[in-house]
């Protein structure tokens, strides 16, 4: 016995599978690029923050964890002569960071410029020791 299919089936299937998207691109997820480094007197976290405004990034420190989470939302806009098409898309990032012991929480900054968030975590002062000599009376 031979199984025939409508041809007409897969033409209709063939057309709209160019409209199918591998992921879709309402809800995205993403990783922000981060560069650490320590100086003599801080530590810093810079994160690449392209088109994400500072109204919507938020970071917090608990127990010793500087945690760095926002959304980010684009939106792209074409007219042309026979179309008009409109995207948007959104998304959020959580980054997490152990601090190490010795840093001044209390004195964290954080600015944000040309699509870069720059986080300073001060170390604390080590007071060196000191020796003293105390005079027996």
């Amino acid at each position: 016995m031979l199984v025939t299919r409508d041809r007409r089936y897969d033409l209709f299937n063939e057309f709209f599978k160019q409209f199918e998207q591998e992921e879709p691109k309402e809800v995205f997820d993403f990783t922000p690029d981060v560069n650490t480094r320590e100086g003599d007197d801080a530590y810093y976290i810079d994160v690449d923050l392209p088109g994400v405004k500072k109204e919507d990034v938020e970071i917090n420190v608990d127990k010793n964890v500087l945690t760095i989470k926002g959304k980010r939302e684009t939106r792209e806009e074409v007219k042309e002569e026979d179309y008009y098409r409109v995207e948007s898309a959104y998304g959020t990032f959580s980054r997490s960071f152990r601090l190490p012991e010795k840093v001044d929480v209390e004195n964290i900054e954080a600015k944000s410029e040309d699509g870069v968030l720059e986080i300073v975590i001060p170390k604390l002062k080590v007071v060196k020791d000191s020796t003293k000599k105390i005079e027996i009376k």
